[in-house]
């Protein structure tokens, strides 16, 4: 599909209508508890990019007590709404970034994950942070994306947008997606092993990667 610049997120009507509609996407829930599968039951500093309103790292908390780290997006909204989800979590900092531009040299992480979100960045800025999320993970660390990914065909996104409850003319157009071997290719290609797809439903699909180590 072809790449567009335009990004709904950071309007506050565009991303509450999302939030509103999330729990009506089919087989999103399996999508998260195959995420939490393959995150290594020793990672205990994670940052989630594009963490929304803070639903994943929350999720992610609940299931391992202890972890923590930052929740970073750019939108004005569910910034707010995450760091009222953590407030009082002294483990998890609320960071506003946008991940068009390249990302800060934080201190490592034992996990990067992110959830619908990277698909809404151009097809050279994902290679771009892939190659960035590399280096920010310590040696024997994992990148979990579970990520809106591109059809083979329009026949089946159609399919797809439909099997969501959406249509063709409700199609966000914020989305740059891109197919799942592409972008596993991508991650070879920045350094990470055991690049696989651990889980695909359509269009939702569990992208991960370890970067070599201890």
């Amino acid at each position: 599909m072809s790449e567009r610049t335009v990004n709904l997120w950071s309007e506050t009507e565009h991303a509450a209508a999302y939030l509103g509609r999330r729990h009506r996407i089919p087989h999103r829930d399996e999508g998260y508890a195959a995420l939490l599968e393959f995150l290594p039951a020793t990672a205990a500093r994670v940052a989630d990019l594009g963490a929304g309103d803070g639903y994943l790292l929350a999720e992610l908390r609940a299931a391992r007590p202890g972890l923590g780290g930052i929740a970073v997006d750019f939108s004005d909204e569910m910034l707010r709404r995450a760091r009222e989800r953590f407030d009082g979590v002294p483990e998890v900092t609320v960071v506003a970034h946008d991940l068009d531009t390249p990302l800060p040299r934080w201190e490592p992480f034992d996990a990067v994950v992110s959830a619908f979100a990277i698909h809404h960045l151009t097809d050279e800025r994902k290679r771009s942070l892939y190659a960035e999320v590399f280096e920010l993970l310590a040696p024997g660390g994992v990148f979990l994306d579970l990520e809106h990914v591109d059809s083979p065909t329009p026949e089946l996104h159609e399919a797809f947008l439909y099997a969501i409850g959406s249509s063709p003319e409700a199609d966000d157009p914020s989305n740059k997606l891109a197919p799942v071997a592409d972008q596993l290719a991508w991650l070879r290609a920045a350094g990470f092993t055991q690049v696989d797809c651990h889980w695909k439903w359509r269009e939702l699909a569990l992208l991960g990667g370890v970067r070599p180590g201890v």
